[in-house]
């Protein structure tokens, strides 16, 4: 017959040590841990890289250039004709009317910046035309001290650097 003083176990003091322990450990962590300043701007140009060649693919399939523009803030995509005007670098509009700007698509829709006020170098809109084959581009993303590249290659694919 097994009597009651033979079953081992923890006792409830025991229990409580271990999570008191575990609880200090984990704070400890936690205070170490501080977020990377320039996270925020790696995860804007992963996204921008992403919705770069979602804007690529669309203009493939409709065949109208769209143009992304970096806004400060923000940025937008923006659908119309565009061409460079005599004597400028800097392409315009030359379509009369109102100018798709992707409202209501998720995907396309203007955004803003999780990393506040960015500069983006070229500052000129990078247009994205039907062609399969493309001059490698590279876009500068600058905020504060921390830099981020986009950088398309021959066929249009985007990657972050």
């Amino acid at each position: 017959m097994i009597s009651q003083r033979n079953i081992s176990g923890f006792t409830l003091i025991e229990i409580m040590v271990v999570m008191v322990i575990i609880g200090i450990a984990a704070a400890a962590i936690s205070i170490n841990m501080s977020p990377d300043p320039a996270e925020n701007l790696r995860q804007d140009a992963r996204e921008l890289a992403l919705r770069l060649t979602t804007a690529q693919n669309e203009v493939r399939l409709d065949g109208r250039v769209i143009a992304w523009q970096a806004l400060g803030d923000g940025y937008q995509f923006v659908r119309g004709t565009w061409t460079a005007a005599p004597g400028s670098v800097v392409p315009v509009v030359t379509t009369a009317g109102e100018l798709d700007r992707f409202a209501n698509d998720e995907a396309l829709r203007p955004r803003q910046w999780r990393a506040g006020q960015v500069d983006v170098s070229p500052e000129t809109p990078l247009l994205l035309t039907s062609e399969w084959i493309g001059a490698p581009l590279q876009l500068e993303l600058r905020s504060g001290e921390h830099n981020v590249a986009i950088v398309r290659d021959g066929t249009g694919s985007y990657r972050v650097q």
